[in-house]
């Protein structure tokens, strides 16, 4: 694929992702992912801030994890947060994986804080996703944790 047709395509998604119908925007971002531009972080992220539909969300936080740019690590950690502050049984546990994964793709170890928290504070499918990914982003925890 040449450039021009890249930045076509790169275009069209990002249109798609603001101004289509629900899976239109679900599909775009899930395109941008597979692009891996890490142009297009900042638009993730503005599309995170201003999306109320789940499927849509779950889609922009995969594909900000297959674009492994860590500029996006603090805006999903944000998120997890605002999951975390919610009752148990009110959080969204397929975004709580969602967010793991992607946290683990981009292996940034500001996220290392909250993934320790979420750990602690979840069912034994999703503790375990969060040790891996842990794990992942920072093999030395342990030592690091002693200093």
């Amino acid at each position: 694929m040449d450039s021009d047709s890249r930045d076509n395509e790169y275009n069209l998604v990002i249109k798609n992702l603001f101004h289509g119908e629900i899976m239109e925007r679900a599909s775009a971002a899930r395109q941008i992912g597979h692009l891996k531009d890490g142009r297009a972080t900042n638009l993730l992220v503005r599309a995170l801030n201003s999306e109320q539909d789940t499927i849509v969300v779950n889609r922009i936080i995969e594909a900000m994890g297959e674009i492994k740019d860590a500029k996006s690590t603090m805006f999903i950690v944000e998120l997890l947060k605002r999951e975390l502050e919610k009752h148990e049984n009110e959080q969204n546990k397929s975004l709580l994986f969602l967010i793991v994964e992607s946290l683990m793709k981009i292996g940034d170890k500001r996220a290392l804080e909250q993934l320790g928290i979420l750990s602690r504070s979840c069912e034994s499918d999703l503790k375990q996703l969060t040790e891996e990914a842990i794990e992942c982003i920072d093999p030395n925890w342990k030592k690091n944790l002693v200093k």
